[in-house]
């Protein structure tokens, strides 16, 4: 992460504490709705990377605010999604991680129960491959400038990869929770509940499944391994 993503992401925390009492208000001062406009012509310059890091921290803070809507066009909606669902998923877990190491049951955490940590490690490659697939996503569009059309394939893997790992994010992180998690007063609820709105806004699984299927068969055997490759060749050479 560069040092001006750094800068960018802690602004966004910042503003986004605000927000969350305050509304978007303090998000369109802070000029988010630039993000993507050229420096040239008074914006930021930021590319989709910027994008996916600003969206996670606001899946994580200000769920229920349209800082995608604000940041990116609507045919890019689908990809700045999944970086809302990587970010909210991110809490999920990190609740339910901090939540099982402080109760106690039988004398001793939560977390020290083999059961619980089989259950946190299956929810745990549920978030990482997300995550991987917004990066990959990024990565994608940044090489393309942006082109939703040049990156269809990302986004319908990244879409659908998401929308599958919502169910057993939010089954897992309510199961260790137990009651606390679907209190208004515990912050669970507030990542969980927008997931479920966010796996079906856009297309389902069964749209999102069709869409990369007939991609990949489109593609054929050998012209989707090649188009993987030089995909990912490409993306090693940019960074």
């Amino acid at each position: 992460m560069s040092a001006a993503r750094d800068m960018l992401c802690a602004t966004a925390r910042a503003v986004f504490a605000d927000a969350a009492t305050a509304g978007m208000g303090p998000i369109e001062g802070a000029g988010f709705g630039l993000l993507l406009v050229a420096e040239d012509q008074d914006g930021f310059g930021g590319d989709w990377g910027d994008v996916n890091a600003v969206l996670q921290i606001a899946g994580v803070m200000v769920p229920d605010l349209a800082v995608a809507e604000l940041i990116a066009g609507q045919a890019l909606q689908p990809a700045a999604t999944v970086s809302l669902m990587a970010g909210a998923m991110g809490q999920a877990l990190a609740l339910s991680i901090e939540h099982v190491n402080m109760r106690q049951q039988f004398g001793r955490p939560l977390g020290k129960f083999q059961a619980v940590q089989q259950s946190l490690a299956v929810m745990a490659c549920e978030v990482r491959a997300v995550e991987a697939a917004a990066a990959a996503l990024a990565a994608r569009l940044d090489a393309v400038n942006l082109d939703p059309l040049a990156a269809d394939f990302e986004i319908a893997a990244a879409k659908l990869r998401a929308n599958r790992a919502v169910g057993v994010v939010t089954a897992i992180a309510h199961q260790v929770h137990g009651a606390i998690g679907f209190t208004k007063d515990y912050d669970l609820h507030r990542v969980t509940i927008p997931l479920m709105r966010w796996r079906g806004a856009h297309g389902n699984d069964t749209y999102w499944a069709q869409r990369l299927g007939r991609q990949a068969a489109g593609f054929g055997g050998r012209g989707l391994w090649a188009m993987m490759t030089e995909r990912s060749d490409v993306h090693r050479r940019a960074e």
